[in-house]
Protein backbone atom coordinates (compact mmCIF):
# COMPACT_ATOMS: atom_id res chain seq x y z
CA UNK A 1 0.00 0.00 0.00
CA UNK A 2 1.00 3.54 -0.77
CA UNK A 3 1.78 6.44 2.09
CA UNK A 4 2.23 9.81 1.67
CA UNK A 5 5.16 11.15 3.90
CA UNK A 6 4.65 14.45 5.40
CA UNK A 7 7.52 17.06 6.70
CA UNK A 8 7.60 16.56 10.62
CA UNK A 9 7.32 12.57 10.21
CA UNK A 10 10.18 12.81 8.35
CA UNK A 11 11.76 14.15 11.37
CA UNK A 12 10.24 11.93 14.10
CA UNK A 13 12.98 9.43 13.87
CA UNK A 14 15.34 11.75 15.41
CA UNK A 15 12.58 13.80 17.60
CA UNK A 16 10.89 10.55 19.61
CA UNK A 17 13.60 7.33 18.23
CA UNK A 18 10.88 5.57 16.13
CA UNK A 19 12.04 3.88 12.57
CA UNK A 20 9.45 5.13 10.61
CA UNK A 21 10.16 3.16 7.66
CA UNK A 22 10.01 -0.32 10.23
CA UNK A 23 6.37 1.07 11.74
CA UNK A 24 4.78 1.96 8.39
CA UNK A 25 5.57 -1.66 6.83
CA UNK A 26 4.02 -3.21 10.39
CA UNK A 27 1.16 -1.57 9.24
CA UNK A 28 1.11 -2.96 5.59
CA UNK A 29 2.41 0.00 3.83
CA UNK A 30 5.86 -0.98 1.34
CA UNK A 31 5.58 2.04 -1.62
CA UNK A 32 6.63 5.83 0.35
CA UNK A 33 5.75 8.95 -1.45
CA UNK A 34 7.16 11.82 -0.73
CA UNK A 35 6.10 15.38 -2.62
CA UNK A 36 9.13 17.41 -3.69
CA UNK A 37 7.25 20.34 -1.63
CA UNK A 38 8.13 18.67 1.26
CA UNK A 39 11.68 18.68 0.46
CA UNK A 40 11.53 21.98 0.26
CA UNK A 41 10.92 22.44 3.54
CA UNK A 42 12.87 20.43 4.79
CA UNK A 43 15.81 22.33 2.87
CA UNK A 44 14.19 25.51 4.66
CA UNK A 45 14.70 23.95 7.84
CA UNK A 46 18.40 23.46 7.05
CA UNK A 47 18.76 26.46 6.31
CA UNK A 48 17.34 28.18 9.21
CA UNK A 49 16.35 26.14 12.19
CA UNK A 50 18.72 25.66 14.81
CA UNK A 51 19.63 22.46 17.14
CA UNK A 52 17.83 19.44 17.03
CA UNK A 53 15.34 20.94 14.54
CA UNK A 54 17.90 21.25 12.38
CA UNK A 55 19.50 17.83 12.99
CA UNK A 56 15.97 16.27 11.97
CA UNK A 57 15.55 17.83 9.14
CA UNK A 58 18.83 16.94 7.66
CA UNK A 59 17.77 13.68 8.91
CA UNK A 60 14.75 13.83 7.60
CA UNK A 61 15.83 14.63 4.14
CA UNK A 62 18.47 11.66 4.06
CA UNK A 63 15.36 9.43 4.90
CA UNK A 64 12.98 11.20 1.88
CA UNK A 65 15.81 9.99 -0.54
CA UNK A 66 14.33 6.33 0.40
CA UNK A 67 10.73 7.34 -1.34
CA UNK A 68 9.66 8.14 -3.99
CA UNK A 69 9.75 11.70 -4.91
CA UNK A 70 6.98 13.17 -6.92
CA UNK A 71 7.80 16.88 -8.24
CA UNK A 72 4.51 18.80 -7.45
CA UNK A 73 5.31 22.35 -6.52
CA UNK A 74 2.91 24.73 -4.55
CA UNK A 75 1.89 23.91 -1.08
CA UNK A 76 2.95 21.07 1.01
CA UNK A 77 -0.47 20.33 2.48
CA UNK A 78 -2.46 21.04 -0.84
CA UNK A 79 -0.29 18.96 -2.59
CA UNK A 80 -0.31 16.31 0.14
CA UNK A 81 -4.27 16.57 0.27
CA UNK A 82 -4.51 16.18 -3.46
CA UNK A 83 -2.01 13.67 -4.16
CA UNK A 84 -3.88 11.19 -1.62
CA UNK A 85 -6.95 11.94 -3.05
CA UNK A 86 -5.57 11.49 -6.69
CA UNK A 87 -3.93 7.75 -5.54
CA UNK A 88 -5.87 6.68 -2.71
CA UNK A 89 -2.77 6.93 -0.48
CA UNK A 90 -2.67 7.33 3.15
CA UNK A 91 -0.92 9.84 4.47
CA UNK A 92 1.90 10.29 7.55
CA UNK A 93 1.91 13.21 9.70
CA UNK A 94 1.67 14.55 12.76
CA UNK A 95 0.28 18.05 11.84
CA UNK A 96 -3.40 18.52 13.71
CA UNK A 97 -4.90 21.13 11.02
CA UNK A 98 -3.92 18.18 7.73
CA UNK A 99 -4.71 15.75 9.72
CA UNK A 100 -8.54 17.40 10.34
CA UNK A 101 -8.67 17.89 6.56
CA UNK A 102 -7.78 14.41 5.91
CA UNK A 103 -10.21 13.13 8.53
CA UNK A 104 -13.07 15.48 6.65
CA UNK A 105 -12.12 13.65 2.91
CA UNK A 106 -12.05 10.60 4.36
CA UNK A 107 -8.33 9.78 3.74
CA UNK A 108 -6.72 7.19 5.72
CA UNK A 109 -3.98 8.98 8.55
CA UNK A 110 -1.23 7.38 10.42
CA UNK A 111 0.19 9.47 13.11
CA UNK A 112 2.51 9.04 15.82
CA UNK A 113 0.96 7.58 19.10
CA UNK A 114 2.18 7.77 22.77
CA UNK A 115 5.98 8.67 21.11
CA UNK A 116 6.63 5.46 20.43
CA UNK A 117 4.62 3.84 17.57
CA UNK A 118 2.70 4.60 14.17
CA UNK A 119 -1.10 4.13 14.23
CA UNK A 120 -3.81 4.10 11.56
CA UNK A 121 -6.40 7.02 13.35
Amino acid sequence: MKVIIDTNALMVPVQFNVDIFSELQRLGFDHFIVPQAVSNELDRLIMHAKGQDRIAAKVGKSLAQRCELISLEGHADDIIVSLAQDTGAAVLTNDIGLKKRLFELGIRVISLRQKTRLEIL
